[in-house]
C-alpha cells in the first residue's frame, strides 16, 4: 500500500521506497525496506508488531494550521495522522502501536532551531495519542540517513557529517537507489 507521492525504486534495489518531505507509506511486506535522509526534518517509524504492519513518514515543519491539500503533507500535525490512519485501515491497533523518532537535528546556529521544535510536536503528539514511544534517535548537529524495515521494526542509521552530504546523499537516493550501510542498528 503506498501513499500519494511515495517513490518505489525498481525490484532489482531490494525494493527500496525512498520518502522525501511530505510523505508516508504503511506496508504488510517484510520485504520492503523505508528509506530517508532527514536534517531538521523528523521522520515516525511506526508498527504494529501483531498485525505485522508498518510505515513511516517524514515531515519538514511541526505546524501548518492554514496548510491545505499536498502541502498540508509537510507538517507534523497532518503528516502523523496520516501515518496513524495508514496504519489502522492496514489493520494495525493504536494501542499496539509504537514509534521510533528520527531527525530533529539543529544544522546551524544562525537559524531557529526547527528541528527542536520537530521533535516537541512528535513528543506530545504521540503522548496525547497514547502511542509507545521506542527508540529513536534525535536533536544533535548532524543529518541522518535511515534505513527502516516497517514490519520487523529494525533501523539502520548513518550519521551524515556536512550539509553538502545530505544534498549528496538525496540526489544519489533518487537516482540510483541506496546500498546498504549503517553503524547504528536499532530493534
Amino acid at each position: 500500500m503506498i501513499a500519494q507521492g511515495a517513490s518505489c525504486e525498481p525490484e532489482s534495489a531490494g525494493r527500496r521506497v525512498h520518502l522525501i518531505q511530505g510523505e508516508h507509506y504503511v506496508t504488510n511486506d517484510p520485504g520492503i525496506i523505508l528509506t530517508t535522509t532527514l536534517g531538521s526534518c523528523v521522520a515516525a517509524c511506526m508498527r504494529d508488531a501483531d498485525a505485522g504492519v508498518g510505515g513511516m513518514n517524514h515531515f519538514l515543519l511541526p505546524d501548518g494550521d492554514n496548510a491545505v491539500g499536498p502541502e498540508a503533507q509537510r507538517y507534523g500535525a497532518y503528516a502523523m495522522e496520516l501515518l496513524v490512519n495508514g496504519l489502522l485501515r492496514a489493520g494495525a491497533r493504536r494501542e499496539r502501536l509504537e514509534v521510533k523518532l528520527f531527525g530533529g537535528a539543529r544544522l546551524t546556529d544562525r537559524l531557529v532551531d526547527v528541528g527542536a521544535k520537530n521533535v516537541l510536536f512528535a513528543e506530545r503528539f504521540l503522548a496525547r495519542e497514547g502511542i509507545a514511544m521506542a527508540r529513536g534517535s534525535v536533536r544533535g548537529p548532524k543529518a541522518r540517513r535511515l534505513q527502516f524495515w516497517p514490519v520487523s521494526g529494525r533501523v539502520r542509521q548513518l550519521y551524515l557529517d556536512k550539509f553538502d552530504d545530505v544534498i549528496g546523499e538525496i540526489d544519489r537516493a533518487r537516482s540510483i537507489g541506496e546500498a546498504d550501510f549503517g553503524r547504528v542498528e536499532l530493534f
